[in-house]
């Protein structure tokens, strides 16, 4: 461990002394995310940036769960938060970063220096194996059609079925915000040129909620990346029970768990939450019994150790394929 303090002054900026000779050596940061999400990251920046000044050999992020990674695509007049980060992240001094099941792969392009996207999946699997005793009779879930991909590599690897939640509730709002009413009516677009007709792009309407796949009678286990708002993971756990399904898991890399979620959940029919600890979740572990934990600190020591001593790292990725 390094000698290092990191406190915030009384008008809340971030100081970073670094107490001890860090001249020619390779500096590993380990940066968890805490609810304080902004105050994280310029900790993060400005330890890089002084490890930087100081001549260090190279800078490496320990990053379990990379911040912001959900904002990696552009909405109307939004922005590519993930992308700013990653600039600054580069721009600080940060010479390699180790991170883990980020929301999107292609978030690795938006840096300038290697990127090991390491995966929680085999820590999972091995959770389903020896922690559900009946998981034969089991069947992978995706609470949306965007998160089948990763219930498909889930389910191959156990050789169990599949089955994906399709639809929405029908007195849905929420339609309004994802842009799917951000072509222009009719009105505006004369307003072009009155010679040009631009044909309107159809608004989309997600039929009501169906189950694609059979779930009488089985375990269902939802699996996704991030397990944050529950609000969706809940109105998937009611319809898999209306459905059929006796046991209801869910299984997440990242889990935020933010305001009431424990609460939520404990008064819910899903029956266990399995989370691994790239985020700390002591508080809400203590609100909530149905929430497991998962240790994956093995794979990010051994990534270290092996970046250190300069050995491969395929050994870590085996058997990944390029759709997982």
């Amino acid at each position: 461990m390094g000698k290092v303090q990191v406190y915030q002054e009384p008008n809340r900026e971030t100081r970073v002394q670094i107490q001890e000779s860090v001249r020619g050596k390779d500096v590993f940061i380990i940066q968890t995310v805490s609810k304080d999400v902004n105050t994280t990251i310029m900790e993060l920046l400005i330890m890089v940036y002084a490890c930087k000044t100081s001549c260090a050999k190279s800078i490496i992020g320990v990053v379990p769960y990379f911040p912001y990674s959900k904002q990696c695509k552009m909405r109307k007049r939004g922005s590519i938060v993930s992308k700013l980060l990653a600039s600054m992240m580069c721009k600080a001094g940060l010479t390699h970063l180790i991170t883990m099941d980020l929301h999107q792969k292609e978030i690795q392009g938006f840096f300038n220096v290697p990127v090991d996207n390491l995966r929680a999946s085999p820590f999972l699997l091995q959770y389903i194996q020896e922690e559900i005793p009946d998981y034969r009779n089991a069947v992978i879930v995706a609470k949306s059609p965007a998160s089948a991909k990763r219930a498909q590599s889930f389910a191959e690897r156990l050789r169990l079925g599949i089955a994906v939640i399709h639809g929405e509730a029908q007195d849905a709002e929420s339609d309004l915000v994802d842009g799917r009413h951000s072509p222009p009516t009719a009105k505006s677009a004369a307003a072009i040129h009155p010679s040009l007709e631009i044909p309107m792009l159809i608004p989309k309407e997600k039929p009501p909620i169906t189950v694609v796949g059979d779930v009488g009678g089985r375990i269902a286990i939802i699996v996704d990346d991030i397990i944050d708002d529950v609000d969706s993971f809940l109105a998937a756990a009611e319809t898999l029970k209306e459905r059929g399904a006796y046991k209801i898991f869910v299984m997440a890399t990242h889990g935020l768990l933010s305001s009431d979620a424990p609460r939520l959940i404990e008064e819910s029919a899903i029956d266990e939450v399995v989370v691994t600890n790239t985020i700390p979740h002591e508080i809400q572990k203590l609100q909530c019994p149905k929430i497991k934990t998962v240790d994956i600190s093995m794979i990010l020591s051994e990534a270290i150790r092996r970046i250190h001593n300069g050995e491969s790292m395929s050994y870590l990725f085996r058997n990944i394929g390029l759709d997982d």
